[in-house]
């Protein structure tokens, strides 16, 4: 498999995308953060102190997708049509963060997703830390993308 961030003699660059067809794109990503079921019930109950921990995040989260190729080096800038940011307790300790977005350019946005769910997460933690420093975010993972000459990938565990 050829890495095409690379040119012939290793050297890092960003890939033209100049001759690719504008086709519609999606991705979605995940991430996963664990708490203590005292921090989730905190959030649960709108008692956090520093205001509305799920909204903050999703705010967060869609911010995070449009600054993407400003913090990851060879991603591309991209016209995003839409982001939307999924905030789901999945169990009593944990809270499962889901972006997914849609594009209609030349290169596709799993990058964006990626970030998108991981800052989420991350704004979580941060707004959380003071009543729970080891909350852990793990699963941070691409879950589906289409559209490009690449085709359809979907995540199978």
């Amino acid at each position: 498999m050829e890495l095409i961030h690379l040119d012939e003699t290793g050297a890092a660059r960003m890939v033209d995308v100049g001759a690719k067809q504008i086709t519609q794109r999606t991705a979605s990503a995940q991430a996963i953060i664990t708490m203590k079921p005292e921090t989730l019930q905190m959030i649960a109950d709108g008692a956090a102190p520093k205001g509305d921990v799920f909204a903050c995040a999703r705010i967060a989260g869609i911010m995070a997708a449009k600054k993407t190729s400003e913090f990851i080096p060879m991603c591309h800038p991209i016209p995003i049509d839409s982001v939307d940011i999924k905030v789901e307790p999945i169990s009593n300790t944990q809270v499962r963060l889901v972006s997914t977005l849609r594009c209609t350019h030349k290169t596709g946005v799993e990058m964006e997703a990626l970030t998108a769910a991981s800052v989420a997460a991350l704004t979580i933690y941060d707004m959380c830390k003071a009543v729970d420093r080891g909350m852990r975010i793990d699963s941070v993972l691409l879950l589906h993308k289409d559209g490009g000459k690449s085709g359809t990938y979907d995540y199978q565990p």
